[in-house]
């Protein structure tokens, strides 16, 4: 071979090498920054979607956006919080804000609508203001809206005074008994069966005579 095929075959070479080293930074720094970015993407996917969820169903039963990301944020339990605001809405003419309100405030969401629906269906959405304030405020919101349920299906009396009389007395059982609330709220056209437990009894002391 001649010199200046040598030369020129050097020259080819030397140019290959130098592209090979020009694609090689480019791919060295592409795959730095894949590294860094792949463990955060890792580690936002080892998140659950509640809150996810919890926004997209607010969202959908008209929920405006400013109070769905207040509501889930601020919720223990995200998906409950929507799960008790579509329930009520969908269930009842009762509006998802107005829902949400009390769902939020809740300890037991999926109870309190449980006792909202079962209660707006048995008053035929006579009572529908004062329902959620009357299953946000019992201590026992199944317990309550099986009083109210079971109440009317056998005697005539106006949603208002079936309201207050299971609301006292709903009062009263918590206030002495620990009973556990029932899981759910016997279906409408059905009769009830209200579960009734004796408050616990004190043993009575012998009264002792005195001596002299």
């Amino acid at each position: 071979m001649s010199q200046s095929k040598k030369a020129v075959s050097r020259g080819k070479n030397k140019q290959a090498s130098s592209s090979s080293r020009n694609l090689i930074v480019p791919v060295l720094a592409i795959a730095g920054w894949l590294t860094t970015i792949l463990p955060n993407t890792a580690i936002a996917a080892s998140y659950s979607n509640d809150y996810s969820v919890c926004a997209g169903r607010l969202l959908n039963v008209g929920v405006t956006a400013e109070s769905a990301s207040q509501g889930c944020a601020a919720a223990l339990r995200p998906k409950d919080l929507a799960a008790c605001v579509v329930s009520i809405k969908k269930q009842t003419q009762i509006a998802a804000t107005d829902a949400l309100s009390y769902c939020g405030k809740a300890r037991r969401p999926q109870e309190l609508a449980t006792c909202v629906v079962g209660v707006s269906l048995s008053t035929k959405e006579e009572a529908n203001p004062a329902v959620l304030d009357y299953c946000g405020r019992s201590l026992l919101p199944v317990r309550f809206g099986q009083c109210v349920v079971g109440l009317r299906s056998q005697i005539d009396i106006p949603p208002t005074q079936a309201l207050d009389t299971c609301i006292n007395a709903n009062d009263s059982i918590v206030g002495a008994s620990s009973l556990s609330a029932p899981t759910t709220i016997i279906p409408t056209g059905s009769n009830p069966s209200i579960e009734t437990t004796p408050f616990p009894t004190q043993p009575i002391a012998p009264m002792q005579r005195g001596t002299n």
